[in-house]
């Protein structure tokens, strides 16, 4: 160790109080985390890349400061997703430590994973209180039916109003419309559905229909309309 010359001619003095570091909750434990292992929790974080074209959302579950589970959403970037890919791969076995230093592919990935990190090291987890926290698999409870993540597209115009695209039912197919030209239900399919049919062998159009659903007034509507075309 060196020492400045200055630092080197100073005389010793005892060290008032030392309590170490205040205890954060863990799994419904407080601890007094000193070391990486001391580290766990399951939470999510949220990330944006520098033109904020993007986002992620990710879910870790760590245990003992090993990241054991890896959810990572993404939208609004097709390249993302790819990154995504990779960063699933990256992320499981590595320390906390060692994933907020490495390359996570996506600016997006790896601002939710900085901010992920604060939150587990205060102490701020979404299991802080959960005794023994959520066992590896709880990341999969954040998505829809058929695994898919919950999703929301809307677009609107000043001239032309709002179009529902897709909703945390699914994939939005018809607009039903009010007698004052307002939305007043909606039509979906739920694509997760649909797709677990498919692979139990049940025929796509059969599957379609099954998973179809309405939300709201749709029977009272005066008029139907699709909201990608019309």
């Amino acid at each position: 160790m060196m020492y400045s010359t200055e630092v080197a001619h100073m005389c010793v003095l005892a060290k008032g109080a030392n309590h170490g570091p205040a205890p954060i909750p863990q799994e419904g434990r407080w601890v007094q985390s000193k070391e990486v292992s001391d580290i766990s929790g399951l939470t999510h974080g949220v990330g944006w890349c520098a033109p904020q074209q993007g986002a992620c959302k990710l879910t870790l579950n760590v245990k003992a400061g090993i990241i054991q589970e890896a959810l990572v959403e993404t939208i609004g970037c097709s390249g993302m997703t790819h990154s995504a890919a990779m960063a699933a791969e990256i992320l499981t076995g590595k320390t906390i430590l060692e994933a907020l230093n490495t390359d996570l592919v996506c600016d997006a990935i790896n601002v939710a994973m900085r901010e992920l990190f604060l939150q587990i090291v205060y102490g701020r987890t979404q299991t802080a209180f959960s005794e023994d926290g959520l066992p590896i698999g709880a990341g999969l409870e954040d998505l829809g039916k058929g695994l898919r993540s919950q999703v929301g597209t809307m677009y609107g115009t000043l001239d032309k109003g709002p179009r529902y695209l897709e909703m945390a039912e699914g994939y939005v197919n018809r607009l039903a419309i009010g007698e004052e030209g307002d939305i007043i239900g909606y039509e979906f399919v739920h694509l997760g559905k649909v797709m677990e049919m498919v692979q139990k062998g049940i025929d796509a159009n059969e599957a379609i229909k099954k998973a179809t659903g309405t939300y709201g007034r749709f029977d009272e509507a005066t008029k139907y309309v699709n909201p990608r075309h019309e």
